[in-house]
């Protein structure tokens, strides 16, 4: 049930929660780690906990390379080529401890044969995208978490857009690679119309 039944007699939007590449391949300790991505994970578990109902649908995504070309090299240049990470199967790519129990309606994953920074270009176990996922559930509005905030959350939040959604990124559930591309992907979200919201 949405709270914001509560506050007119205008249906609310059906907003999905959209949680992006929280693995701990992305955190510390793992191939590609993000600083505070740990701690990220431990936000988004509590924030679910207490907001679940709030969402129409809760779908993750996981980066889950297979072979995926170029994106991966021995001299990653950090802007387009990568150590390897998110090795479908690896304990690395799975979804992070924290969100163990996580009541999730959809599992997308992305990225097995090329780069994926969007959660848009991911499919399910039966083979629907992300697109199709939030179509069926009937969804208006998303909220976008995850990491990280200046690649994969950004380019999930620019293509939820340009499906015509209304975007929310919550900006204290998602870290960025670095302070200065944490700036620039907030600046460019802005330009797109994203929302960008404390979680509470």
């Amino acid at each position: 049930m949405n709270t914001e039944h509560r506050t007119g007699s205008q249906a609310p939007a059906r907003r999905a929660l959209i949680i992006v590449d929280v693995q701990p391949t992305f955190c510390e300790g793992g191939a590609l780690p993000v600083s505070g991505g740990n701690a990220v994970a431990e936000r988004i578990a509590a924030h679910l906990s207490s907001h679940r109902g709030d969402y129409d649908l809760v779908v993750t995504t996981q980066d889950w390379h297979i072979d995926p070309g170029e994106h991966f090299s021995s001299e990653p240049d950090f802007i387009d080529t990568w150590p390897v990470h998110g090795v479908a199967d690896s304990a690395e790519a799975q979804l992070h401890p924290a969100l163990n129990g996580l009541e999730a309606d959809a599992a997308v994953k992305k990225g097995q044969y090329a780069a994926a920074y969007s959660g848009f270009e991911g499919v399910d176990e039966d083979g629907r995208t992300l697109a199709d996922i939030l179509s069926a559930a009937r969804i208006e509005a998303v909220d976008v978490v995850g990491l990280a905030e200046s690649h994969c959350v950004k380019d999930t939040a620019l293509d939820a857009v340009r499906q015509g959604y209304r975007v929310r990124v919550l900006t204290d559930l998602t870290e960025p690679v670095s302070p200065e591309l944490g700036r620039i992907a907030r600046a460019d979200m802005s330009a797109a119309g994203i929302e960008l919201a404390p979680s509470h």
